[in-house]
């Protein structure tokens, strides 16, 4: 299990829970349920860089404690 830290820009944090190869959609269903958004209007970003829905957290090299943006 490894766990991410959400930042949303307005000050509000996330963290989630999940497993590794868990896919990026999996991601955004775990972040719609602890902030009541709908997993369709969460985009994931790291810098510049928009991740796909298809493609494991392994693939993108997130890891334990890694900062994502929504």
């Amino acid at each position: 299990m490894i766990e991410v830290i959400c930042n949303d820009r307005l000050g509000k944090k996330v963290r989630v829970k999940c497993n590794p190869d868990d896919t990026i959609k999996d991601l955004k269903l775990l972040i719609a349920a602890q902030t009541g958004t709908k997993p369709e209007k969460i985009v994931l970003k790291k810098w510049y860089n928009i991740f796909k829905d298809h493609i494991t957290l392994e693939d993108y090299e997130i890891h334990d404690g890694m900062n994502l943006e929504l």
